[in-house]
């Protein structure tokens, strides 16, 4: 009698031990295949990718350019005091 109380025990884990697998097969049938999903949305791949390298690209000539001083100033200093609405001097 030990063990039918044993599986009465553990029915919830044998239920899921038996649906897990048949949910996982049923989905793996019904679900399209890798190649059909990459032929349909090849063209938003390639152009994530090339976006990709044009940001990672010109951020790096960014940084390059941004070591740079002109005339004193950090890059974009100047940008910025005009849009804030600083004047650049006051003349008396």
């Amino acid at each position: 009698m030990d063990i039918p109380e044993r599986v009465f025990q553990y029915r919830y884990h044998f239920a899921i031990a038996i649906t897990a697998p048949l949910v996982l097969s049923l989905l793996l049938y019904a679900a399209p295949r890798l190649i059909t999903v990459l032929a349909f949305f090849w063209p938003l791949f390639a152009s994530t990718a090339v976006f990709l390298v044009l940001v990672i690209v010109f951020g790096g000539v960014s940084q390059l350019q941004a070591t740079d001083h002109y005339h004193g100033e950090k890059a974009g200093e100047g940008l910025l005091d005009y849009v804030a609405g600083q004047p650049e001097s006051t003349v008396d």
